[in-house]
């Protein structure tokens, strides 16, 4: 076997492989010899057919197995030993490939285009400049953020009356034309009616103001259009909200009002654990201010992110070899179209430059995600996860599950790494380029993710 490579400029080459007969027949020979002792045909005993017949049977499609096999190792191997930075995959050369004739060839030559990955360095220095916008935090945001701490951890209160906010529980029965309770009527006990949500305002006025004991007659599907709503209600199947036509009549056995839980330490507690240093108002405000700039970071971070790669993608010139590269998507896509690969080829070298781009940062400052990083951040993940749904505290021990859960799966796994190796990046930016810090309004950073 010989493997010559031809570099027809510095982006494009050609590699020649030529094997011959005695590179792969004693491996042919091995495999006809298998398949002699395996295969099966009438009027011989198994392991005696014919060698001749074997070969007349299986020869061919051993022999192109083999070759193609042999082809696919020796090419990679050259590939690896070679340290060609190639892009893309090998393509068969349309021009100089002769066809092969499985038949009657005993040698064979293998003739590929090869486009290679331009040599990219990129300079980093503080003459450039990058933003980053941070979100400015106002007392609303905060006032909004301490609202909801409050709204989670508040309660149901009795009160005397019903107001617009209150939620009652009584027994509801069903009322005949006559206005006296119908018989097989439909009906629940202690069903509960939030009066806010009472589509109806004359009849959420029916109810302002009424009192334990106190009775309210009112048409059940004017109040409530939905029946979904309804057969919540009444505890009842979908289907059985036809029969609800006509009046319905509760009796009040129950109003509560919800309050939001008071700004002190029994607060603090519930929000940040028993153990929390957090012990007055300031203290909590300074917190929850630091928790609103904190849920921003993310996303200024993510913006810092888009607006750096699209200044390096700019400002780095890099030759491609383009005609390979369009005859390597069309062979690796075999849907994809001439005229789609032309209006989307550009974006497709910005995100081939953005790659070599990375592969210099990464390798110039020798950046490495080690095991122990991948498993925090998917902590930080499950914890972000957590957050959302109000849980502050979660035992480490949970966390550590759910980590590894995350971590079994190959697909989560790589994304954490990319996504780690990405701030890695980010942050060698950051450390070498004038970063000019923007504070702006959150509606003008929302803005900025519309152009």
């Amino acid at each position: 076997m010989n493997i010559t490579r031809e570099n027809i400029d510095e982006l494009n080459g050609i590699i020649r492989v030529n094997i011959e007969k005695a590179d792969y027949e004693a491996k042919v020979e091995d495999v006809l010899k298998d398949y002699r002792k395996k295969a099966s045909m009438p009027g011989f005993r198994p392991g005696k057919i014919p060698t001749g017949l074997v070969k007349k049977m299986y020869g061919k499609a051993a022999l192109v197995d083999e070759v193609n096999n042999l082809l696919t190792q020796e090419l990679s191997k050259y590939l690896i030993e070679q340290k060609l930075n190639i892009l893309g995959e090998p393509l068969p050369n349309e021009e100089q490939q002769k066809e092969i004739n499985w038949d009657t060839d005993t040698d064979f030559e293998f003739i590929f285009d090869i486009g290679f990955a331009p040599e990219v360095k990129i300079n980093l220095d503080k003459r450039s400049k990058y933003p980053q916008y941070n979100v400015s935090v106002t007392n609303d945001m905060i006032e909004d953020h301490i609202s909801a701490y409050a709204s989670r951890f508040g309660e149901n209160k009795p009160v005397d009356a019903a107001e617009e906010k209150s939620t009652i529980r009584g027994n509801i029965v069903q009322l005949n034309d006559e206005g006296t309770e119908k018989e097989d009527g439909l009906s629940a006990e202690m069903a509960l009616i939030s009066v806010d949500v009472i589509k109806d305002d004359e009849i959420k006025k029916e109810f302002v103001g009424k009192k334990v004991d106190d009775e309210v007659i009112f048409e059940l599907k004017k109040a409530y259009p939905n029946d979904t709503e309804i057969a919540y209600l009444l505890n009842i199947e979908k289907e059985d909200v036809e029969k609800a036509n006509g009046n319905f009549k509760i009796t009040i056995k129950e109003i509560n009002k919800f309050v939001p839980a008071e700004i002190n330490e029994e607060l603090f507690k519930n929000v940040y654990g028993e153990d929390t240093e957090i012990t007055t108002e300031e203290a909590f405000r300074a917190k929850v201010k630091e928790e609103v700039a904190e849920a921003f970071a993310p996303s200024s971070d993510y913006k810092f992110a888009a607006d750096a790669r699209e200044i390096l993608v700019s400002k780095t010139k890099i030759e491609f070899p383009v005609e390979f590269l369009k005859r390597w998507l069309k062979a690796t896509n075999k849907e994809i179209t001439d005229e789609q690969i032309e209006s989307d080829f550009n974006l497709f070298l910005d995100d081939l430059k953005w790659q070599l781009i990375k592969d210099d940062l990464i390798k110039s400052n020798e950046l490495k995600v080690e095991e122990s990083e991948i498993i925090d951040l998917a902590k930080e993940v499950a914890s972000a996860q957590f957050r959302q749904y109000g849980m502050f505290n979660v035992p480490a021990e949970h966390l550590d599950g759910f980590a590894q859960q995350m971590l079994s799966k190959e697909e989560d796994k790589n994304r954490l790494y990319n996504k780690k190796m990405e701030d890695k990046i980010m942050e060698v930016v950051k450390s070498k380029v004038n970063v000019e810090e923007k504070e702006v309004s959150k509606e003008e950073f929302e803005k900025l993710f519309e152009k």
